[in-house]
């Protein structure tokens, strides 16, 4: 595996301008800015379940709404998440969770393959949740997935509460990720076609 585990990305657009960098050895310290306060709060939870360190300062239009500043959010963390990966020599590859929050049930499963794929199945009682549209919450998810080139599939078991569903597919995620980056104990790419 590599020494260091780290991806910086910067993304700057007409609509938004986002750093991030992670480092996916860390011990689940986050220091996030996006002007959307739900959205932070998940994004802190998934840091601390996934034990990575985490900076996101995203700045965006969020005066019309917060979908570009997610989304966004999103392709810049999943960007940053395959290069700390490097060449995925000796990781685990897969990685699950199933997480409660109270009466919400999340399953979370990753394929760190190479190829990007977002499967979700998560009704959502409410529209919104604080200053957070939910319907945000898919296109987070895909963007991460597609951008990270990973396969990744969501779905709700049990919830009523939209906070508490949220928060449970946050930290099942966090839980997934975490597992699917560390390392296997085995040698080279956990692929027989000898790349990820």
């Amino acid at each position: 595996m590599n020494e260091l585990r780290k991806g910086t990305i910067n993304r700057k657009t007409y609509e938004t301008e986002i750093d991030v960098s992670i480092n996916l050895d860390g011990t689940g310290v986050s220091r996030i800015y996006t002007g959307i306060s739900f959205f932070e709060h998940m994004l802190q939870l998934f840091t601390k379940h996934a034990n990575f360190d985490l900076d996101i300062v995203a700045h965006g239009d969020i005066h019309v709404d917060g979908h570009h500043t997610v989304e966004d959010a999103g392709i810049c963390l999943g960007r940053a998440i395959k290069e700390a990966l490097g060449g995925k020599q000796g990781i685990k590859r897969y990685g699950s969770a199933i997480i409660p929050m109270d009466e919400a049930l999340a399953l979370v499963a990753v394929d760190l393959s190479g190829r990007g794929f977002l499967a979700f199945d998560v009704p959502m009682p409410a529209q919104r949740v604080g200053d957070f549209e939910t319907e945000l919450v898919e296109e987070f998810l895909r963007a991460m997935a597609i951008n990270g080139e990973f396969t990744l599939h969501v779905r709700l078991m049990a919830g009523k509460n939209t906070h508490h569903i949220i928060e449970s597919v946050f930290k099942a995620l966090g839980h997934s990720l975490r597992e699917a980056a560390a390392a296997s104990g085995v040698s080279g790419i956990p692929s027989t076609k000898g790349v990820l």
